[in-house]
């Protein structure tokens, strides 16, 4: 990891360039399209600059054996990475070149002489679309002069002094990914672009997530295989320190383990980072396993499953562009297995949370990449908001998913976060905790812990984010994890799942109607048609008290007429013969079961926990306010919600009215008796 002298010298060192060399070029807003893409060139071609002659030499001999194409894997050897640039030139090489023309071929030579793994990078970066304006503006050969400084190291190796000490500080992967943020925080703050749900997750966090991802399995961890995921993979940091955390433990109980990382990431620079620094990390075939595309709509690793799974998805964004390419143009139309699954008899029960909030998608994803037949089973940490928590009524697709995870019994914790933690938003996030091999003193229940107050405040903010979560406060959240219910109860509370859950439902009262009949109703239901008036007549004669009783009588009449009494007459008669009244009759329909009175409709929200069910609540908390109620079964559903403002909220203590009086002279001994003659003047 950078020091942050060193850090923080690269990040200004790079913003400079963008000020030097392209103002009155391009509006500040457009800076990153230069900046970010000659970032990742220049640090690709400082990786390898040291065996370029090497490279180029081997080169030459393949081509005079007559090997002109398909000489990438040999030349990978030389290079001694899974990546190689075959042009005869680096970046240092093309400083010297004074002429703008000669400088744009060989630059874009020197680009395509990049081996088709590099070149999907450059791709999706852009870059060959600026290079015709670089030239004529002569930036072109200012930027690759900069960036080619000696006072600043783009390798992943130190530069050492003769005697073989740190010179300049290597520049690791994951100081690359937060440089990179930085970067483009930084352009974003110039320019007033932010995007709270797309946030690169800052080191303490990602640290925080691997901890509790891989520490409490430690000692479960065989010499094996294990696949790391990341359906929003951004720049990989999450994957990178992943794995360096699962070898470190690994190492400790002398495990060799083989680690194999996977992500997907659909915006166009922040994939091209994460795949140049696989290919900087050596990792050739790990670099192929980062794809791009939307996780959403396009995942890359259909039917594969993960050991581990560490994320930070995007929230507060709309996933509407998702439904474009799925083809459909609702989201009650996807038919994802991963959100639409068969479960409690329902063939179509749904995890699509509400169309501007993607992140419950990428959860559902998740869960369905879980293994089930290894021995650890498989692990997520993801952060969220607060939203996840509780958005979404019974029945609809965010608590859907809640009520799988909680009835599947895969929840182990929830950890609240502070506030401010990262670049680009200040709102309070939790991690999700995750497991279908739970041990088995968590099976059936949940444990949350309260971490919004244990952070150390920054010295300098870095956008939102103003405090952080240093090693010494990381291992204390992770002890309060590990202790479950032992935990101080001031931090941690452990609840079994029910206590998350509960029924909604319709509560409903008889509809209760009088018959109040009168000469202008009965003229209207003439107007209306005239044999049902002649009927309705009739009938009245013979029962005129009794709804119930005048209809069933109505529709006899009607039927030994030989006519129709169609719904909408039914409803007419009701409307222009009847009046709604507390001590009317009891309507029943024709199976002879109680209408309900539609305007009286009520929903009750029941704790699954509630002793004696739903018949206790209807007895217990309904019925003593509302004698003839009863539950629409129908429209029972069971939803789950988590509040921890609810679980850890703890009371201001009032004062002491000791206190308050003495506060109260003492304004009257400061004021001079002002006081008194104010109030001796309305007395």
């Amino acid at each position: 990891m950078l020091s942050n002298v060193t850090y923080n010298a690269l990040k200004s060192f790079i913003w400079g360039i963008a000020n030097d060399c392209l103002v009155d070029v391009y509006d500040l807003g457009d800076y990153r399209k230069i900046i970010l893409p000659m970032f990742v060139i220049r640090r690709l071609d400082a990786v390898l600059e040291e065996k370029h002659e090497e490279v180029i030499k081997k080169k030459k001999e393949l081509i005079n054996l007559g090997v002109k194409d398909n000489m990438d894997a040999a030349l990978f050897q030389v290079a001694g990475q899974n990546f190689v640039n075959k042009a005869d030139f680096t970046l240092k090489d093309l400083k010297g070149v004074s002429r703008s023309k000669t400088l744009k071929d060989d630059f874009i030579a020197y680009l395509d002489g990049f081996s088709s793994n590099v070149q999907v990078i450059i791709d999706k970066f852009h870059i060959r679309n600026e290079i015709e304006r670089l030239s004529q503006q002569d930036r072109l050969g200012m930027l690759i002069e900069k960036f080619v400084d000696p006072k600043y190291n783009f390798n992943n190796k130190p530069v050492l002094n003769e005697d073989g000490t740190v010179k300049i500080e290597a520049l690791d992967n994951h100081s690359m990914g937060t440089l990179f943020e930085e970067v483009i925080r930084m352009f974003n703050e110039e320019t007033n672009v932010t995007d709270a749900g797309r946030h690169f997750t800052p080191r303490d966090i990602v640290e925080l997530i691997a901890d509790l991802a891989f520490i409490p399995i430690q000692d479960k961890i065989d010499s094996t295989s294990y696949r790391i995921y990341d359906g929003a993979a951004g720049t990989g940091g999450m994957l990178t320190v992943g794995e360096q955390r699962i070898l470190e433990l690994a190492r400790k109980i002398d495990k060799n383990v083989n680690i194999n990382l996977f992500g997907q990431e659909n915006s166009d620079e922040t994939y091209a980072i994460a795949k140049a620094d696989m290919l900087v990390k050596g990792e050739g075939i790990q670099a192929d396993n980062i794809r791009f595309g939307s996780t959403i709509s396009q995942d890359r690793f259909a039917g594969e499953t993960f050991d581990f799974m560490l994320s930070n998805p995007p929230f507060g964004t709309a996933w509407r562009s998702d439904l474009k390419t799925y083809g459909v143009n609702k989201k009650e139309e996807i038919i994802d297995s991963r959100f639409v699954i068969n479960y409690d008899e329902n063939p179509s029960f749904s995890f699509l949370p509400d169309i501007g909030d993607p992140q419950m998608l990428f959860l559902a994803n998740n869960i369905s990449k879980m293994k089930t037949e290894t021995r650890l089973g498989s692990r997520i940490v993801e952060v969220h908001n607060g939203s996840s928590l509780f958005t979404g009524r019974a029945g609809q697709g965010a608590s859907n998913l809640r009520r799988y995870i909680f009835e599947q019994d895969l929840l182990e914790a929830i950890v609240a976060l502070p506030e401010n933690l990262f670049y680009n938003t200040g709102i309070g996030t939790y991690l999700w905790i995750l497991s279908n091999k739970k041990e088995d003193r968590r099976k059936g229940k949940v444990q949350l812990i309260d971490a919004r107050n244990m952070k150390e405040a920054l010295r300098k903010n870095l956008g939102s984010k103003n405090c952080e979560i240093p090693g010494d406060i990381r291992k204390e959240i992770v002890k309060l994890y590990l202790d479950f219910d032992k935990a101080d109860k001031e931090k941690s509370l452990v609840f079994d799942n029910k206590d998350f859950g509960h029924i909604a439902i319709d509560v409903l009262v008889p509809l209760r109607l009088k018959m109040l009949v009168s000469d202008e109703a009965l003229n209207s239901l003439k107007d209306f048609d005239k044999s049902l008036y002649e009927i309705v007549v009739k009938v009245l004669e013979i029962e005129s008290s009794s709804f119930n009783n005048f209809m069933q009588l109505v529709e006899e009449e009607v039927k030994s007429s030989k006519l129709k009494l169609p719904a909408k007459a039914k409803r007419l008669i009701r409307d222009l013969l009847t009046q709604v009244s507390e001590d009317g009759e009891i309507v029943l329909d024709s199976k002879g079961n109680p209408e309900s009175n539609k305007e009286l409709k009520d929903s009750e929200i029941i704790p699954l926990n509630y002793e004696g069910g739903i018949e206790a609540y209807l007895e217990n908390e309904i019925l003593p306010y509302k004698k003839d109620a009863f539950f629409d079964m129908k429209s029972k559903q069971i939803g789950y919600e988590i509040s921890f403002t609810k679980y850890f909220y703890k009371p201001k203590e009032l004062r002491n009215i000791d206190e308050i009086i003495k506060d109260i002279e003492e304004i009257e001994k400061n004021t001079k008796g002002l006081l008194s003659s104010i109030l001796e003047g309305i007395r």
